[in-house]
């Protein structure tokens, strides 16, 4: 009897020591792993012994050009992190043509070089060579090139003005007309895709000096006309013509009369007291749809009046 009860002990002692090195053995097989793929973390627990082992029990496939690290046949330890880098395709565009490159994440720079592409010195790429790959977004070659060439050009002619004392304020006089100089200039013409994007001058040789215009500047603003003495803001030369009654009021809404002239109110506004050489006193009342510029359309009783004013250069002089 105390024989069979010692094979009882016996028994039940060796069970739970199997029991004890089983369960050690299983927590030292069992691995928590962590894996980042497609912008996802996923933890498991395995007893898988590679990377390649646990990505396939987590059924995540891989396909050409992928990258996972560590490698596939590292051997797993307690808290491995596993990352599964895609691949995606990256369109490079240059000389007119599409070329795809498969690849995970690269400099722009290196996604040419795969796609077979060689840069010129000059050649500008966008984004940058630097710039990291990115899924959907190309990458464009811009091929430069240069040209130089040899070229005359006009040499603008500078304006000199000088005050006139014995001329009115806002009108000139041309004393010396200017000429314009000439020059020999080196030009660096810049291509982007055979297409001219800018232009560089790299010298120039004079071959005849500009010669400067100059200009009269009036600075009388009063003047005496008979027993009549205007002193006035400006004058202006202005072609006159001259208009009679059409039925219609004047664009400030008076009905027309004599002294009433139209005008372009971009020059001389609505409401502005002029005198006008030959015809006297007025006021810019009206507009008219050719008067444009320096023009003035003088409001006279008759047709007869008009056309014997006919058409004229006059100088205006606005008072106010």
């Amino acid at each position: 009897m105390l024989f069979l009860k010692g094979k009882r002990l016996a028994f039940w002692a060796s069970l739970v020591f199997m029991i004890a090195v089983l369960g050690g053995l299983l927590f030292w097989l069992e691995k928590d792993v962590t894996i980042a793929v497609d912008g996802k973390q996923i933890k498991t627990i395995t007893f898988k012994k590679t990377v390649a082992e646990v990505l396939q029990q987590e059924n995540i496939q891989l396909r050409e050009k992928h990258v996972v690290k560590p490698g596939l046949g590292f051997r797993l330890e307690k808290g491995t992190r596993i990352t599964v880098i895609r691949a995606f395709k990256v369109r490079v565009i240059a000389d007119g043509r599409q070329v795809e490159v498969l690849t995970t994440p690269v400099t722009v720079a290196r996604a040419i070089q795969l796609a077979g592409i060689k840069l010129g010195r000059d050649d500008v790429v966008d984004p940058g060579l630097e710039t990291i790959t990115r899924p959907r977004k190309d990458i464009r070659v811009i091929r430069v090139t240069h040209r130089v060439v040899h070229t005359q050009a006009l040499i603008p002619y500078p304006v000199e003005r000088t005050p006139d004392h014995t001329l009115e304020k806002g009108l000139t006089k041309t004393l010396r007309r200017g000429r314009n100089g000439l020059e020999v200039q080196n030009i660096k013409i810049t291509y982007h895709d055979g297409k001219e994007a800018g232009r560089e001058v790299l010298d120039r040789r004079t071959l005849r000096e500009p010669v400067p215009q100059v200009i009269a500047m009036g600075t009388i603003t009063s003047v005496s006309r008979g027993s009549l003495r205007l002193n006035f803001r400006q004058a202006m030369m202005a072609v006159a013509t001259a208009y009679t009654y059409t039925g219609r009021r004047t664009a400030s809404g008076r009905p027309p009369e004599v002294g009433l002239v139209a005008v372009d109110t971009g020059v001389i506004p609505m409401g502005t007291r002029l005198y006008v050489e030959g015809y006297g006193f007025a006021m810019a009342a009206d507009r008219g749809r050719d008067i444009t510029g320096h023009r003035v359309d003088l409001f006279m009783e008759s047709r007869d009046q008009c056309l014997r004013w006919g058409r004229r250069l006059v100088k205006v002089y606005i008072l106010d």
